[in-house]
C-alpha cells in the first residue's frame, strides 16, 4: 500500500518502521496497523478540518479548556485562527484524555505519543493476535454480557470521578480483548462539571452500554446505573470503588423526567429489535 504522508513522516523520523495495513477509516480519522521495532502497534490519523464537520461539535467542546484568554476570543468570534485553534484542540483532547484515563485506571489503549497530528498506540488484539472485535460483533453468554456491564459501570465511573464522560459510549467503541473490553474513541470527551448537556451524555453512554449488553442479560435492562452515577457525582460522593447498586429513586417532578425515560426506552427497544433479528437470522441459516 502507499504510505499516507502523515505516516511517512513518522517513518522518516525514526517513530515508526513501517505501516503494514490500514485498520479503519471514519469520519474523523483514519487508522493503521504500523511496526515499531519488534512492536506492532496502531496509528490514528486525524482528518483535517476540511475533509470534516464541525457539525454538532459545539455541544463537545463546551467546557474544554483552550491555552489562554487570545484563543478563547478567536474561537468565539470564528476567525481563522480560532478555527485552527478549535481544530488543534479537537486533535489534543484524546491524546490528553487517553493519559489522564490510563493514570486513573481506565482500560484503554495505552498511548505512546502524539506526533504531527498522528496519535501512536496499543493495538488491541484478540487471542489470535489479529485485531480486537467490537463489543457489538461479538456473541456473549448471560455471564459474560453481565460481568462486562459490571467492568464497564466501573470504567465509566473511573472516567467521572476525573471529570470526564466519553461523550459518544456505544458497543461500537468498546473493542473485546482477552483481558476484558477496552474502551477507544475519544476525541469527542466531555467536561462533566463543564458541560451543560453532560448529565445527558452520561445517561446516553451508560444507556447504550446497558442496551447493548441487556440482550444478553434482560435483567440489566431494569437498572438505572447512569442516574445513580450522576446523583453521586453531584453530590461530591462518587468515589472509583463507589459500590453501585443499578437502582435510583426517580423524581417524578423533574421536567425533563419523561424525556429521559423515552431516550432509554428507546435505546432498550432498539437492543431488543437487533437481538430478534439476529435470532431470526440465526433460524434461517
Amino acid at each position: 500500500m502507499k504510505t499516507p504522508a502523515a505516516l511517512q513522516a513518522l517513518i522518516d523520523y525514526g517513530v515508526i518502521d513501517a505501516v503494514l495495513r490500514p485498520l479503519k477509516s471514519g469520519k474523523e480519522a483514519s487508522v493503521y496497523v504500523v511496526r515499531s521495532g519488534e512492536d506492532v502497534r496502531c496509528a490514528k490519523v486525524y482528518k483535517d478540518m476540511a475533509q470534516r464537520s464541525f457539525q454538532q461539535r459545539v455541544q463537545y467542546q463546551e467546557g474544554r479548556k483552550v491555552r489562554g484568554s487570545r484563543e478563547m476570543r478567536a474561537i468565539g468570534k470564528a476567525t481563522k485562527y480560532g478555527r485552527k485553534q478549535q481544530e488543534t484542540a479537537w486533535k489534543n483532547a484524546e491524546v490528553e484524555a487517553l493519559y489522564q484515563l490510563r493514570d486513573a485506571g481506565v482500560r484503554v489503549p495505552e498511548p505512546y505519543g502524539y506526533f504531527h497530528g498522528v496519535l501512536v498506540m496499543e493495538l488491541v488484539v484478540d487471542a489470535d493476535g489479529h485485531s480486537a472485535p467490537r463489543l457489538g460483533e461479538v456473541e456473549l453468554s448471560h455471564d459474560q454480557a453481565c460481568g462486562f456491564h459490571r467492568f464497564l459501570m466501573r470504567q465509566v465511573v473511573k472516567m467521572l470521578c476525573i471529570g470526564l464522560i466519553h461523550g459518544d459510549l456505544s458497543e461500537y467503541n468498546v473493542l473485546v480483548a482477552p483481558d476484558g473490553p477496552v474502551i477507544i474513541d475519544l476525541p469527542q470527551v466531555v467536561s462533566a462539571a463543564g458541560n451543560n448537556a453532560a448529565r445527558t451524555m452520561l445517561l446516553r453512554d451508560v444507556n447504550n452500554l446497558t442496551a447493548s449488553l441487556g440482550a444478553w442479560a434482560p435483567e440489566l435492562l431494569e437498572t438505572w446505573y447512569g442516574e445513580e452515577m450522576w446523583a453521586l457525582f453531584e453530590a461530591g460522593a462518587l468515589r472509583p470503588d463507589s459500590e453501585l447498586t443499578g437502582e435510583f429513586a426517580h423524581d417524578e417532578s423533574a421536567p425533563d423526567i419523561d424525556g429521559v425515560r423515552h431516550a432509554i426506552n428507546d435505546a432498550r427497544e432498539e437492543a431488543l429489535i437487533r437481538q430478534q433479528g439476529r435470532e431470526a437470522a440465526a433460524q434461517e441459516v
